[in-house]
């Protein structure tokens, strides 16, 4: 039996996955009974939402199986912060304010390192940088949380924003697919479809 199958089919179904009964997960999802419209809410609407003037259909089971994302991965995927990113975001967050040097005493990191991810983390609007003078003259830069309601805000529009292209591709894939069978080609559909996609393998062996 090869890598890539198991006894319960393909290496990238999960038995834990997220098939199966969705209807009681913290987020929910609508689908338009009249165009192709999916929208995920991460709430059920009360009364539910609307394409068209007219009700949408609440999807309540998930036929594909997903891999469960895992914290990590969607922080790295959406805004490029690996573990080390996260660890300097939470210790300003629950320390803060931080010069670099005070949150390279807390963590294993080395300062410069650090410097760069308080910067990088800046940029994302996860935190905010001030001066502080010194009490011999001169001044200190330190870092400090950003409010956390305006974090939580811009943390899932911009998720929401990566979700949309993410969407957009797979959206754009489907079409590939479908294209592929209503017309004649002399290349089979996975030269096709990852020349459509350029650089989608350029890690494959």
């Amino acid at each position: 039996m090869s890598d890539e199958q198991s006894a319960d089919g393909p290496a990238f179904r999960s038995e834990n996955g997220g098939g199966g009964d969705i209807s009681d997960r913290p987020y929910a999802i609508y689908r338009c009974t009249d165009c192709r419209n999916i929208v995920l809410s991460m709430q059920d609407c009360e009364g539910g939402m609307t394409c068209h003037n007219e009700p949408m259909e609440r999807v309540t089971e998930a036929t594909m199986d997903i891999e469960p994302p895992d914290i990590r991965e969607v922080l790295l995927d959406a805004f490029g912060l690996p573990k080390a990113g996260l660890d300097i975001c939470l210790c300003v967050i629950g320390e803060g304010p931080l010069s670099p040097a005070e949150v390279a005493a807390e963590l294993d990191y080395d300062e410069s390192t650090i410097r760069s991810y308080l910067n990088e983390l800046v940029d994302l609007g996860l935190l905010e940088k001030s001066q502080l003078n010194r009490e011999g003259g001169g001044f200190v830069s330190v870092f400090h949380s950003v409010d956390l309601e305006e974090m939580r805000k811009e943390t899932l529009t911009g998720f929401y924003a990566w979700a949309g292209e993410a969407a957009a591709l797979i959206e754009e894939a489907n079409l590939t697919k479908a294209e592929y069978l209503d017309e004649d080609h002399e290349e089979s559909l996975d030269t096709i479809f990852w020349e459509e996609f350029d650089g989608a393998r350029a890690n494959d062996p």
